[in-house]
């Protein structure tokens, strides 16, 4: 950490042996010593050297989630193929694994963590790892280990190597008590589930990390993401991705919320360009660390009509889910995003009409290969 970095110097050069030539690794905050493991950029976990360029060198971690794979396709287009390095802690499909540079990662081993960020000369990071909602609810003290954790293993190594930090927040940020519509960037947040209250906490963290330690870190709270690419997943805003597949399959969909219920959503698409956006904007450009992002807000009765355009013979019923529509009702119906707007330009690309045909070409194409076969 930057609070240690004197200290580390004068101990480096107490530690360097002119004998031998070799010099010591320093380990700031966690410990001062010799790293076992010096990985070579060109080793066997499919790495990649870089060449010398004013691209950022870019990892990402938790990559094999809904967004890490479509983020490193966008990057590996404008950055170049091997300047951008995917990670997690699962195995990749083949077509994943070739498209570029993957490692294995695992956030909570903070040493093999730096190791990569030194190794890769990494200066962008992007943080996907985390456990989302239903899963941390089961699984507590896991969430807390990889949400919190993890989240401050990332803060100290890109403290201490100066990156540039991404980590993405949600509508799940909020809860009750927060104002609903619309939901400002700046208001009460009193989430009621561990995903919730650790994101909060890396807001919370990432800012004072920049005010206290000048960490460049940059936060996007994400409303529902709708992608043809992901199979839904129990989710509360999964309904808007299911009633697709459902309406292609068997023309019958049933809703587990109410047929009002408003939530902000976004195309993929729209998500992933406002995650560049917001890390090539210029630093004197954020006028905070945290922005409110949005396209759209629908409920799913309005989604439901707009679908019934394409598929007019869909059959829509209601069977309530308590606890889904109990968390959906603590979440914000509309966000304000004018502040990024203002700041950095952002303009979304996808409304509703948009969406529904956007998807029903990705999906109604892989329906009709399917049963060609």
């Amino acid at each position: 950490m930057p609070i240690v970095r004197n200290v580390s110097r004068a101990v480096s050069q107490l530690l360097q042996s002119p004998a031998c030539g070799c010099g010591v690794s320093i380990v700031p905050v966690r410990c001062i010593g010799i790293s076992p493991r010096q990985v070579a950029s060109d080793a066997s976990f499919h790495s990649v050297s870089f060449s010398e360029s004013d691209h950022p060198r870019v990892l990402i971690t938790g990559g094999l989630g809904q967004l890490g794979v479509g983020l490193a396709k966008l990057l590996r287009k404008r950055f170049g193929k091997n300047n951008v390095i995917l990670s997690d802690i699962r195995k990749p499909a083949d077509h994943v694994f070739y498209s570029g540079p993957f490692i294995y990662l695992d956030i909570l081993d903070y040493k093999n963590l730096r190791e990569i960020v030194v190794n890769n000369r990494i200066t962008w990071l992007f943080h996907y790892s985390a456990l989302l909602s239903a899963v941390g609810e089961a699984n507590v003290p896991l969430a807390r280990a990889v949400n919190i954790t993890g989240l401050h293993n990332v803060l100290d190594i890109a403290a201490e190597h100066n990156l540039r930090l991404f980590v993405p927040s949600t509508i799940g940020a909020f809860g009750p008590t927060s104002p609903r519509d619309p939901t400002p960037d700046l208001c009460i947040q009193r989430p009621r589930t561990i995903y919730g209250v650790s994101k909060v906490h890396a807001e919370l963290m990432g800012e004072y990390y920049h005010y206290r330690y000048g960490l460049d870190f940059r936060c996007l709270r994400y409303p529902g993401i709708i992608s043809a690419d992901s199979q839904p997943g129990g989710g509360t805003t999964d309904y808007a991705v299911q009633i697709f597949h459902d309406a292609i399959k068997t023309g019958k969909f049933e809703c587990n919320l109410k047929p009002d219920t408003r939530l902000p959503m976004m195309y993929i698409d729209d998500c992933l360009k406002a995650t560049l956006e917001v890390m090539e904007a210029p630093a004197e450009a954020l006028s905070m660390r945290t922005y409110n992002i949005s396209a759209m807000s629908f409920t799913p009765e309005e989604l439901a009509q707009e679908v019934q355009k394409h598929v007019p013979e869909l059959q829509v019923t209601y069977n309530v889910d308590t606890v889904r529509q109990a968390i959906a009702d603590s979440w914000p119906m509309n966000f304000d995003d004018s502040n990024a707007r203002r700041d950095w330009g952002w303009k979304h690309d996808y409304d509703l009409p948009e969406l529904v045909s956007t998807m029903f070409s990705f999906l109604g194409s892989d329906s009709r290969i399917a049963q060609a076969n």
